[in-house]
């Protein structure tokens, strides 16, 4: 088991110490769904395993807070706590997984057709900009870095909806989409493919053509679906 631990905790991204300005309840939570958010939930057939105690030590706080954290999280389906067992970050199936993309892309093709009324052209713009490094260097060359700037795209077609209810309504698909995203991008020369798709999106917002972008976005994320039915047999 330790050894299994000690695997699956390298996935895990650091925890800093927390403050006393707000609850440390509070603040304990905010900390840990951050840590989900930026783990590769799916980078190892095992699960993550959460230890109470090195939660503890590295926010610098009482078990208590970690613990009321992990109530609050376990409530919203991020962790699942088995008696005698441990505490693990929830991982979907393949089936729930494709379900989850195709509601990603449901809503975020009307965050794109949103983005072509509500977004300023500077912030359009700025899509361009997180591709910016790759204009002469191939992304598959640079995967971790595309596959951080392929995520910030798909964050940024979101944010530009200007709707706030629509950004967190995808909140908790995007842990589970954001991981297979990262998983995927290296297969079957996705990264090429993908960058393709990017700016051919980024076209279609700059014309303000509602129907393109929109039909683009979906397209783009259910050509993932397909991947994933395909390929990530890991998943079952």
């Amino acid at each position: 088991m330790a050894e299994i631990d000690t695997l699956v905790q390298a996935v895990l991204p650091p925890l800093s110490p927390i403050g006393a300005s707000a609850s440390l309840r509070d603040q304990a939570y905010a900390a840990l769904k951050q840590m989900i958010t930026e783990a590769d939930i799916y980078a190892h057939p095992e699960e993550i395993r959460l230890d109470e105690k090195q939660l503890s030590q590295a926010l610098g706080v009482s078990r208590t807070p970690i613990r009321e954290a992990i109530t609050l999280l376990e409530q919203e389906g991020f962790l699942r706590i088995e008696p005698r067992r441990g505490i693990f970050i929830v991982r979907k199936t393949k089936k729930q997984i494709i379900e989850m993309i195709e509601m990603w892309a449901a809503l975020e093709s009307m965050a794109a057709r949103l983005a072509t009324a509500n977004a300023a052209d500077e912030d359009i713009a700025g899509l361009r900009r997180i591709f910016d490094e790759f204009r002469t260097e191939a992304p598959a060359d640079h995967l971790e870095e595309y596959s951080d700037a392929n995520i910030a795209f798909h964050q940024a077609i979101i944010r530009l909806s200007g709707s706030h209810l629509m950004g967190k309504t995808i909140e908790n698909l995007f842990i589970h989409v954001r991981a297979i995203r990262r998983m995927t991008i290296s297969q079957k020369d996705r990264a090429s493919r993908s960058i393709i798709d990017h700016m051919r999106i980024i076209e279609a917002l700059e014309k303000r053509d509602t129907e393109l972008a929109e039909r683009l976005v979906r397209q783009h994320s259910l050509d993932l679906a397909v991947h994933v039915e395909k390929y990530c047999d890991f998943l079952d």
